[in-house]
């Protein structure tokens, strides 16, 4: 049975619709047979959430600046509504899911990633005892990228690195970010098909590839390294996008470690 990681963008849970089509696929995807772990942003919704309490949203290299005001926001979106809404949305679909963050039972630990962040975490290790006594008894664990530390601070983590950290320690062969993107394009604006590790540090270099995507492909790049066989960056609101990720058709962009190049 192998075992799978699949990273949701926030975007694809901002609506009850794209939530349910998302939910459905994962539930086939348990059905067919892998033991699936669910990490989850949401950074629309918190913006959102911020801006209707007058509250202005800045950042810093992509990292959200997480000051104390913040942090309850944080709990309240991430960790309750954004993560208990797919949660919801699974149970209809037959998938018996556990809503989850970082902080539970020492899932992932983090640090401090920058005073200046405020309450911005950096993965610091992931304890994944939680994710198989859950999945081998046949529940789904839903992660909100949230963790803490052993004296109870709680951090605002990246959920690229979330993902990461979760797939690596649970043993995930393959790692499926869906995202709102088509894939990671190259110079000339089209999608790569094949990635491998040191060809994405090269379009990093040359300022191809910046923002949400520099950040997607330097996590992507440490969950190969960490051992995840495969990582796939895909569009999540593509027709079925996850069953036919699974049954091994070519959407978005299959990064590997080496010795792949694209054609």
């Amino acid at each position: 049975m192998s075992r799978l990681l699949v990273k949701l963008g926030g975007t694809l849970l901002d609506s009850p619709e794209s939530r349910d089509r998302t939910a459905a696929q994962i539930a086939l995807a348990r059905q067919q047979g892998h033991d699936v772990v669910v990490v989850h942003g949401g950074g629309k919704q918190m913006t959102r959430y911020l801006a209707e309490r007058g509250i202005e949203s800045r950042f810093v290299n992509g990292l959200r600046v997480t000051l104390p005001e913040i942090v309850d926001a944080v709990l309240k979106v991430f960790a309750g509504t954004v993560n208990h809404e797919l949660v919801a949305s699974l149970n209809r679909c037959g998938a018996p899911a556990v809503g989850l963050s970082g902080i539970d039972a020492f899932l992932v630990e983090a640090e401090q990633l920058d005073p200046a962040l405020g309450a911005v975490g950096r993965v610091t290790t992931s304890n994944p005892a939680l994710l198989h006594l859950l999945t081998s008894n046949g529940y789904l664990p839903v992660v909100a990228c949230v963790a803490g530390d052993r004296t109870g601070n709680v951090y605002n983590v990246n959920a690229d690195q979330m993902a990461v950290a979760c797939a690596a320690a649970f043993g995930a062969q393959q790692l499926i970010f869906l995202t709102d993107v088509d894939g990671v394009l190259d110079g000339a604006k089209r999608v790569r098909a094949v990635l491998t590790a040191e060809e994405s540090e090269q379009l990093i270099s040359q300022g191809v590839a910046t923002g949400g995507m520099q950040a997607k492909l330097n996590a992507a790049a440490a969950a190969l390294r960490a051992g995840v066989e495969e990582v796939r960056i895909a569009p999540g609101a593509a027709e079925a996008v996850l069953t036919r990720l699974l049954v091994g058709e070519e959407i978005g962009t299959r990064m590997v470690l080496s010795g792949v190049r694209a054609v």
